[in-house]
């Protein structure tokens, strides 16, 4: 669903006149006994020593919301060289804007990012790296992010936040917006698109209409994005318990199309739709049965389920006899056609591509097996066997069949 953007609440006045509207502690939901104590660790310590820290992005966001976020990330006015001598137990990462990573017991890592300017794929000039005139005040950081529901401060000294992109609101009416200009950001750098989907699929929100229209006009410009981003960003939607929802809103908007152009004319005759769907419907229930946010499936097999729908009628997968020459017959079109469709779009790994094949190649003869209620044998020797028992539980669920087991994972 596709709402008309509020283009009176979010007319902006001059940078030099915009003030952030504070929400006081008693206007909202957040507690510092939410937060997580490492975290609260960092934001007094930084207090402390006379810098401003502020929750930031997520973590404000879920915890508005009422959930339990999964990272808490932190920035300040203390530049990364400060940081390190604050934090003894920490180090630096990062080329072009650097973060500090704040070690804790238990494998627990804060990141705390000094405020910023501006968005590194804002910078026209991508040769030069940054000075220190990239870092930036809370209101540069807020614009330079990219939805105003994740453009939001939470201040630990007075327990205030402060908004100056209207993402308050943007909550309150379940609204994903892309800040400042959609054209705009769109164009500098399109992952944003995908990243106001994975947010509307998450949430349950609607998108503005400004930011889907946006969206749908310049949905083919993620083919200019760096393959290994694209792929990275794929994977975080199909592990986030909501990869359907992502899924619909991509097709409705052509985003699905665009990443997945062999998947168009199967998707418009409806052959592949259902199936598609029940395969995501099933990792979606895989990645929410876990509530510990466990990532229970690998990449390759991730891309494997995704596709799966798409393999199967482009060379009638599960009918395929494999006895004798068959084997290697088929196996030389599975990797044909991976390499042709994905592998250069995705920057997929040789070492991948070679596991998802062995699985679409072994899913015949497993399938046949598994009707009779058996286990191959020579497939039980093998290193990859456990994938296969996996991958060929969740085709089967997907189609009707029993549930997979969670004991398989």
């Amino acid at each position: 669903m596709v709402v008309d953007s509020a283009d009176l609440k979010r007319k902006r006045k001059q940078d030099s006149e915009i003030q952030a509207t504070v929400i006081q502690e008693a206007d909202h939901p957040i507690r510092p006994g939410d937060i997580d104590r490492e975290a609260l660790k960092v934001l007094y310590r930084l207090r402390d020593a006379g810098f401003s820290g502020y929750l930031v992005g997520g973590g404000v966001r879920d915890l508005y919301l009422g959930k339990r976020p999964k990272d808490f990330d932190i920035s300040t006015n203390a530049r990364p060289g400060q940081l390190r001598r604050l934090f003894r137990n920490s180090r630096t990462i990062g080329r072009r804007f650097r973060l500090v990573q704040v070690f804790f017991h238990g494998n627990r890592i804060i990141e705390v990012s000094t405020l910023r300017s501006q968005s590194e794929y804002d910078i026209r000039d991508t040769k030069v790296l940054p000075t220190n005139n990239t870092f930036g005040t809370l209101e540069e950081d807020a614009f330079r992010r990219d939805l105003t529901i994740n453009s939001l401060f939470y201040e630990i000294e007075h327990k205030t936040i402060l908004d100056y992109v209207g993402g308050v609101d943007d909550l309150n009416d379940g609204i994903v917006r892309i800040v400042g200009d959609p054209e705009v950001r769109i164009i500098r750098d399109p992952v944003r698109m995908l990243r106001a989907v994975r947010h509307a699929a998450r949430t349950g929100f609607s998108i503005d209409n400004r930011s889907w229209q946006a969206i749908v006009a310049h949905r083919n410009k993620l083919n200019l994005c760096p393959p290994s981003r694209i792929r990275d960003e794929l994977l975080k939607d199909l592990v986030s318990g909501h990869s359907r929802a992502w899924a619909d809103l991509c097709i409705q908007s052509g985003v699905f199309s665009t990443l997945f152009p062999f998947y168009a004319s199967l998707l418009q005759d409806n052959g592949c739709g259902p199936e598609l769907y029940s395969i995501l419907d099933v990792i979606d229930r895989l990645h929410t049965d876990s509530g510990d946010g466990k990532i229970y499936l690998p990449e390759h097999m991730l891309m494997a389920l995704l596709l799966f729908p798409w393999i199967e009628r482009e060379l009638d997968l599960l009918k395929r006899e494999v006895k004798g020459g068959g084997y290697r017959i088929l196996l030389g079109e599975i990797r044909a056609a991976l390499e042709d469709v994905i592998c250069s779009r995705f920057n997929i790994k040789r070492s991948v591509k070679e596991a998802i094949t062995t699985l679409y190649v072994n899913m015949p003869g497993f399938q046949r097996y598994r009707k009779q209620k058996k286990q191959p044998s020579w497939l039980k020797k093998k290193s990859y066997f456990n994938d296969c028992v996996k991958s060929s539980a969740l085709i089967e669920e997907a189609r009707g069949g029993t549930v997979a087991s969670s004991a398989l994972f």
